[in-house]
C-alpha cells in the first residue's frame, strides 16, 4: 500500500512535470510575482503629496496587494485627504489597496495627500510591500524605497 501511494505520487509529479508545471506549483504554492512602485512626492508647508502606481513585473497575476507609506515625521491629528483604499494604520503610516495588478501590467495610481505635525524642512518617505496577494515576490529590492522630499515645492521621483 506504501508503496502504491509513492507510485502516485511519482506519477502525479512527472505528469505535472509533461504538462509544465512545477512539482511545488502542483502541490498548491503561491505564484511568484515581482511588485514594484514609482511615482512622486511633493513637499509643501507641511503637507505631502503622492502619486504611485504600483506595477507587478510577473510572471504571475496578483489578486490584490496592499503597500504602505511611512514617513519620518508623525502625520498631523484629524483628518487626511486619503485615496479610495487607504487607511491610516499609525502615527505615520497609512497603507493602501493596489487592486488587481496583472502580470507584466501596470495598477491604478494612488493620490494622496497628508497633512504632517508642523512644518518639516525635510521628510524620508518609506514605501514597501506589506500583502501581495498570496504571491511570492523574490526580488524585494524594487518594492522597497525611501525617499527623502524636501520642502521646497518640488517633485521627488522614485
Amino acid at each position: 500500500m506504501r508503496r502504491l501511494r509513492g507510485l502516485a505520487v511519482w506519477g502525479a509529479v512527472l505528469l505535472a512535470l509533461g504538462a509544465g508545471v512545477s512539482p511545488a506549483r502542483a502541490a498548491g504554492e503561491a505564484p511568484e510575482a515581482d511588485l514594484s512602485y514609482h511615482g512622486s512626492a511633493v513637499l509643501a508647508g507641511g503637507r505631502v503629496d503622492v502619486r504611485l502606481t504600483p506595477r507587478n513585473h510577473g510572471p504571475g497575476d496578483v489578486p490584490d496587494s496592499t503597500v504602505r507609506l511611512r514617513w519620518s515625521a508623525p502625520l498631523a491629528a484629524g483628518e487626511q485627504r486619503l485615496a479610495q483604499g487607504c487607511a491610516r494604520t499609525g502615527r505615520q503610516e497609512v497603507v493602501c489597496r493596489t487592486g488587481a495588478l496583472a502580470a507584466d501590467g501596470l495598477g491604478e495610481r494612488i493620490v494622496l495627500g497628508v497633512r504632517l505635525r508642523g512644518r518639516p524642512a525635510e521628510v524620508t518617505m518609506d514605501v514597501d510591500t506589506v500583502w501581495g496577494g498570496g504571491a511570492v515576490d523574490r526580488n524585494r529590492s524594487n518594492d522597497r524605497r525611501q525617499v527623502l522630499v524636501l520642502d521646497t515645492g518640488d517633485a521627488y521621483f522614485f
